[in-house]
């Protein structure tokens, strides 16, 4: 009947696309030092980008305190660049190979500013999954073309991709709405 068409692996790949907005978010911070702030950030190492886990060591010494050991002494300048351009606001002091991060009170701006740059995630998110929708439906037109299914069932996959993707994007604004509340939160 419809073998090339999978709606699980389409579900599924909806949900990495979620799984990876929880990770971006998870990198906004809501006042408190996380190391999950600074893993996101690539720095530019070696002639191509690497995660912040593979040129250093992060670590929480004070709850306002991010430090970051930079094992190669010759990164030092690299990972205080990645930082400083990541949109995140941070500004690390140099001492040796280790790089400080002080976390400051949130005030009300920088509460909006995440919230903007958390928008941005769940945007990113949202073509993510419509772009998967877009693919299952491809392939249920070209199914169609090939007369391997018939106008019913073609019909019948597409309202269920619809469905899949209707649920991930409501899940997606879920997410969003519970960062935005911790964020927003005094």
């Amino acid at each position: 009947m419809s073998d090339a068409f999978d709606l699980n692996d389409l579900k599924r790949r909806m949900q990495a696309s979620i799984a990876a907005l929880k990770h971006e978010l998870g990198g906004l911070r809501t006042g408190r030092a996380s190391a999950s702030l600074v893993e996101p950030i690539h720095v530019e190492a070696y002639g191509q980008s690497m995660p912040m886990n593979q040129v250093a060591t992060v670590s929480i010494p004070e709850p306002r305190l991010i430090a970051i050991q930079v094992w190669d002494k010759g990164m030092v300048q690299a990972v205080d660049k990645a930082i400083r351009v990541s949109n995140l606001g941070l500004s690390p002091t140099i001492e040796g190979q280790i790089l400080r991060i002080r976390l400051p009170e949130l005030n009300e701006q920088r509460r909006r500013e995440l919230v903007k740059v958390a928008h941005k995630y769940a945007e990113e998110a949202r073509v993510a999954v419509r772009h998967i929708r877009r693919d299952g439906l491809d392939v249920l037109k070209k199914r169609l073309k090939d007369h391997a299914i018939g106008e019913d069932d073609e019909k019948r996959h597409e309202s269920e991709v619809q469905k899949a993707t209707d649920a991930a994007i409501a899940e997606v604004d879920q997410v969003l709405a519970q960062k935005e509340k911790e964020i927003m939160q005094v």
